[in-house]
């Protein structure tokens, strides 16, 4: 493995000092760059693009050809594992994804296995492995995975949903059943996720992408004790270094401080929760990351630059931010307004750096 040419986001991640914020995008391989559209149609599917090693690295590795940014992120999809399990993942056009097969009963609970990363899941790390090569020290690499509540949604209500009406019937009326299954997608996540970093991967992240959805009292529940758990499951250091692991729970800003306690690295916030507010209630134990409504990007670039300077004043002086949009890149984002954000905050995050 190449040694890191640009360490600043392991480093801010650990809320170690640097020089300016890090910054990169969730989702920012994708479609709003037409490279990625023209690679895309040559795989012939979404799920064919992400089953070819060499073509995921191509995607993945387009957008830091466009922008300076601190990070690559793994081209892949949270519903791997899900497809991995025998659920029969498949997307329908302008519909997203759909299992045959979803999870509604207690026989199909039983069913569901834990996948064997390397063999049911090897193009992931195959993938990872190529990327790590190509990027050869240039940024470092993220893996993720979704979170076991998200996951589980999909898995039960069969595709995307507005309501979550059967999953929260079934935790509601079958919690056993429930955490069953959470349990088994936790342990197939924390491999999942250990597989990546024996691959390559330097960071780990978990999108818990409708923990938002839940009360308190639920999320607790049934997706931060999951979290939890995946976190002191993980591999915490490889190539002599710490694997920094960042949790992402979209709509959670109220449960920050609870997050912290987990034993992760950094925390993820949406642009629904100041980074002052989120940074008082974490008390500077965990780097965070975001928090740009991905909206902005649709503004023109003064005003882009405006947002990313009242962004980074909320979060302040010191160490530990990292930049990123509060969720993904919309598809119809032009890029020329992203690399308008990303030199904003590679010049207007100097002087909360600056050391006396």
């Amino acid at each position: 493995m190449s040694e890191l040419n640009n360490d600043t986001l392991l480093r801010s991640l650990l809320r170690e000092p640097v020089d300016y914020t890090p910054v990169w995008m969730m989702r920012q391989a994708g479609r709003y760059l037409p490279e990625y559209r023209e690679t895309r149609a040559q795989a012939g599917s979404f799920m064919d693009l992400c089953r070819n090693p060499e073509l995921a690295c191509e995607v993945t590795i387009q957008p830091l050809e466009r922008f300076p940014l601190d990070a690559a992120i793994l081209f892949s999809d949270i519903l791997t594992i899900p497809d991995a399990m025998g659920l029969g993942l498949y997307f329908a056009e302008g519909e997203g994804p759909h299992f045959e097969h979803p999870v509604r009963s207690e026989a199909d609970v039983e069913r569901v296995h834990v996948p064997d990363p390397e063999d049911e899941l090897g193009y992931v790390m195959d993938a990872v492995r190529v990327i790590r090569r190509e990027l050869a020290g240039r940024v470092p690499l993220i893996g993720f995975s979704g979170s076991p509540w998200t996951l589980a949604t999909y898995m039960i209500e069969g595709g995307t949903t507005k309501h979550f009406a059967l999953s929260k019937a079934m935790m509601f009326d079958r919690p056993d059943l429930m955490h069953a299954l959470l349990g088994k997608v936790a342990d197939a996540v924390t491999q999942y996720l250990n597989a990546q970093i024996a691959a390559g991967a330097q960071v780990a992240m978990v999108f818990d992408t409708w923990g938002g959805v839940l009360t308190p009292g639920d999320y607790r529940e049934f997706s931060l004790r999951y979290l939890e758990r995946i976190v002191e499951g993980l591999t915490r250091e490889a190539d002599g270094r710490r694997v920094p692991v960042v949790l992402f729970s979209k709509g959670a800003g109220q449960w920050l401080d609870r997050m912290a306690e987990t034993g992760c690295d950094a925390l993820g916030v949406d642009w629904t929760t100041d980074l002052s507010d989120a940074r008082r209630l974490v008390q500077d134990k965990v780097a965070l990351q975001g928090n740009l409504d991905p909206c902005t990007l649709y503004a023109s670039p003064a005003r882009i630059e405006r947002e990313v300077g009242r962004v980074l004043a909320s979060y302040g002086a010191g160490n530990g931010h990292v930049f990123n949009l509060g969720h993904g890149i919309h598809p119809d984002t032009n890029p020329d307004h992203a690399a308008a954000m990303v030199e904003a905050v590679h010049t207007l995050s100097r002087p909360y750096h600056a050391t006396a």
